[in-house]
């Protein structure tokens, strides 16, 4: 099964350009705020013409050290991006998402510049343009940076649809066969892993849209959790679980259903 970014996006129309605008925007009400943040915002926003330029700068900032400076890893970033324009729309649907989620985001500004489970995932989306590129080990140099700057591990083969907030985030780890698809959820200390050492083939979960995965899940093998389902916090997931079900426990059990919005949206953590 291959999930391109273009079949997951959400429809929303000029999502990255309405996303930039107000980015730039908050930015510009923070330098009067908070004006001791004048360089950040000035190098990472207000001197940027994109959110493509935007996040390399935040990125490289992050990621840069002594086996790769900054001057060599923000003109890449941007590359892998103008090369794929279309994961600058998922890490737009990405920063929404917090906003739309997170009871903690105030603005749009704060994920973009603070929150490290959308530095992780914004990661990941560069790391996994240059392995389809067929840059592994580049792509794999990425996925190291960015476990060991997030203490997030994520394999830049898996494929990750858009709109995916990693609440949090520290401890997740995401198989290089998982899929991800659009409007999910997944707080800290996720395993999205294998069940033993067999190479080759689909041997990790697939996580349907509208998915919310509680602090410490894990699930394990090519499982598949259906549509707007939600696994409770601390539960083991061996076997696959039906769209619109809960589920908890170890190893986790069908325990309820879920209505109404979906629970990745909602984040609401009973059972």
């Amino acid at each position: 099964m291959d999930i391109r970014p273009e079949h997951m996006l959400p429809t929303r129309e000029n999502l990255t350009e309405t996303v930039w605008a107000n980015l730039q925007l908050a930015a510009q009400q923070a330098l009067i705020d908070e004006p001791k943040l004048s360089a950040m915002l000035e190098d990472v926003i207000l001197s940027r013409d994109s959110l493509c330029g935007s996040v390399a700068a935040r990125l490289a900032r992050k990621l840069s050290r002594r086996d790769m400076s900054r001057d060599d890893i923000e003109p890449m970033i941007r590359m892998a991006l103008r090369s794929n324009p279309v994961v600058l729309d998922c890490m737009a649907a990405d920063l929404l998402a917090y906003v739309e989620r997170d009871a903690a985001c105030r603005s749009i500004l704060e994920p973009l510049l603070f929150f490290k489970g959308f530095h992780a995932m914004a990661t990941y989306r560069v790391a996994h343009i240059l392995w389809k590129q067929g840059r592994h080990l580049m792509a794999l140099h990425f996925q190291s940076m960015g476990c060991e700057v997030f203490a997030m591990d994520i394999h830049p083969a898996a494929q990750i649809g858009c709109g995916v907030m990693l609440d949090h985030g520290t401890g997740l780890v995401v198989g290089e066969t998982a899929i991800i698809e659009n409007c999910v959820s997944i707080l800290h200390a996720v395993t999205l892993g294998g069940t033993g050492k067999v190479k080759g083939g689909a041997r990790h979960p697939i996580v349907r849209s509208g998915v919310m995965l509680g602090a410490g899940a894990k699930v394990l093998g090519r499982v598949e959790l259906g549509e707007c389902a939600k696994v409770a916090a601390s539960s083991v997931v061996l076997m696959d679980i039906p769209a619109h079900t809960t589920a908890a426990g170890v190893p986790a059990q069908i325990v309820g259903s879920t209505s109404g919005d979906a629970p990745a949206n909602c984040m609401s953590q009973s059972i």
